[in-house]
This record gives C-alpha cells, sequence and structure tokens, in this order.
C-alpha cells in the first residue's frame, strides 16, 4: 500500500513522501494516527505543501537540539547512594532519575526514553549518552558517590576539643 506521509515518522520517512508500507501498517496505524493518508492523486498535491512545513520544522528542531545539546555535553551530575564495600549499590540510578535530575539542572524536559543508559549500578564516574534526535547523542557524566561516606568521615578533633574548652572557660 502507498502513503503519503502528513508527519515525519521515525524509521519510515519525511512529511510530504510516498512510502510503500504493509496493509495492516497503514490500515490499522498510520492513517488512523493521521500520520498519513492513501496515496491518491488528489492527496498528492498536497504533498508539496506538506514538505515544505515539514522542512522548515525539521529546521527550528534542529537548531533547538543544536542548542541542548551544546548545554547537555560536558553537563557533571552527582548522584548520592547507599553501596557495599566493594562499590555496589543497593539499589540502582536509573534512566528517570538521570533525567530528572538534568531537567532540574537546565530547566529543561527530557523525555526519560532518550537517556541513553543501563541502571547504574556502581560508583564512580559513568558517560551517558542522551539521544535527543538521530543527529544529536551529547554526553554527560553521571558521577555516583557513596552517601554514607560523610557520615564515616573523620571528625575534627580540635573542633572537638575547643567546643569543650569553650564550655568550660564560660563556668
Amino acid at each position: 500500500m502507498k502513503v503519503l506521509l502528513k508527519q515525519d515518522v521515525e524509521n519510515l520517512g519525511y512529511a510530504g513522501e510516498v512510502r510503500t508500507v504493509s496493509d495492516g501498517y497503514g490500515r490499522n496505524y498510520l492513517i488512523p494516527n493521521g500520520l498519513a493518508l492513501m496515496a491518491t492523486p488528489g492527496t498528492m498535491k498536497q504533498a508539496e505543501n506538506w514538505r515544505k512545513k515539514a522542512e522548515a520544522h525539521r529546521a527550528e528542531q534542529r537548531r533547538e537540539y543544536e542548542a541542548l545539546a551544546a548545554k547537555i555535553q560536558g553537563v557533571r551530575l552527582v548522584f548520592k547512594a547507599r553501596a557495599g564495600e566493594s562499590g555496589k549499590l543497593y539499589g540502582s540510578i536509573t534512566t528517570a532519575m538521570v533525567a530528572d535530575a538534568l531537567n532540574e539542572v537546565l530547566g529543561t524536559e527530557i523525555d526519560r526514553r532518550k537517556v541513553g543508559v543501563d541502571p547504574l549500578r556502581q560508583l564512580g564516574e559513568h558517560k551517558v549518552v542522551v539521544r535527543l534526535s538521530a543527529e544529536f547523542h551529547p554526553e554527560l557524566t553521571a558521577v555516583i558517590e557513596n552517601e554514607t561516606e560523610e557520615a564515616m568521615a573523620p571528625v575534627d578533633e580540635t573542633a572537638v576539643m575547643d567546643e569543650s574548652v569553650a564550655k568550660t572557660d564560660e563556668a
């Protein structure tokens, strides 16, 4: 079945293009969701109009992704998590947690499904790729630190001694 795409469809084509797809895909998904029309001589006249609109939209989206990729590149996110002696986390840092932290830092709205990493389960630095589009894949660094290190940090004895001296001087 030949269809005329009304919108860009991932892994298929861009708006205004005519594509051959299976009958089921065209009838059950593309046409009902408003992504395509059956290719007829009448709809082919509309193709150029959709193609121009889609090209303008893609150019605008490309500029947005380029700016966002520049912001994301080199960002360093720090997470605190409990870990065992071997450095293995008791839980994991998920893509949703990375996306939420990134959105908070940049003030953007990046979907967790665009963050391309398996759940992080080890202390240390990890490279995380964000798939904005087929063209833009900026990398950020996720640092996972043990949250119990602060509790185990050695106490500054001089500060403790100074406080006890101050209390005895007041009396």
